[in-house]
Parts: C-alpha cells; sequence; structure tokens
C-alpha cells in the first residue's frame, strides 16, 4: 500500500480546518486550495496581489512535499469577478511556464475580502 504523506509549511498560511496544505501519494501531488494570506495569515488586497500571494502559497505548499510549479498538471481557479479575469490571467502566466497546466476557472462567491482561490494537482516524479 502507497502511503499518504503530508505536506505542511510555515511558508504557507496553515490550514482553517481538519485538512492538509498539499499531500502525495507516489508521484501524485495535491494541492490545497489556497488564498492571498500571507503566511502570517494576513490577506493582501486587489486580485493582482492576492493572486500573486495564492500562487506563492501553492509553490511553497508543493515544495513540502518534493515538488514544484513545473509539475503542476491542473489547475481550477475560482474568482469572484469575471471582470477580474485578465488581472489574474497576467499574474497567473508569470508564476507557470509552457506548456501550461490545464485549467478550469470557475466564478464563485468566496468568503468576504477573498477574490480569487486556487489548487493544483501536479504529478511529480522527485
Amino acid at each position: 500500500m502507497t502511503s499518504r504523506i503530508e505536506g505542511r509549511t510555515a511558508d504557507a498560511p496553515q490550514p482553517a480546518g481538519p485538512y492538509s496544505q498539499a499531500v502525495r501519494i507516489g508521484s501524485t501531488v495535491a494541492c490545497a486550495g489556497q488564498a492571498g494570506f500571507t503566511p502570517a495569515g494576513e490577506l493582501v488586497q486587489g486580485v493582482g496581489p492576492q493572486t500573486r500571494q495564492t500562487l506563492a502559497n501553492i509553490g511553497a505548499a508543493l515544495a513540502s512535499v518534493g515538488s514544484s510549479p513545473d509539475e503542476v498538471v491542473h489547475v481550477r481557479v475560482y474568482l469572484t469577478d469575471v471582470s477580474q479575469f485578465a488581472e489574474m490571467n497576467a499574474e497567473y502566466e508569470k508564476f507557470f511556464t509552457a506548456p501550461y497546466p490545464a485549467r478550469t476557472t470557475v466564478y464563485v462567491t468566496l468568503p468576504p475580502g477573498l477574490l480569487v482561490e486556487i489548487d493544483a494537482l501536479a504529478a511529480s516524479e522527485s
């Protein structure tokens, strides 16, 4: 049986409930939904800065289980306002490199102040 390995890092906000920042089973890595909170728990303002911080949190969570953004195969983006897509997408494009991961973007209601949430799935050889 393959064991489940929890990823936990101080370089991203600590989970607000009974879930892991990231989990690895074999070469599969799942990164929990992250938002624009600093590791100290402060919410940054604006969709661009929140997207940047969210992706930094994703990177830290992936690293905690020996993975990286280069190994991400699928991303889900939860965005609260369709008019902010271009600004979110500009930050997203700076974080990932071509060939880009597959992606789904949906428009949702998030808790007050949150403009974007992102989760990721990686296939990691490390």
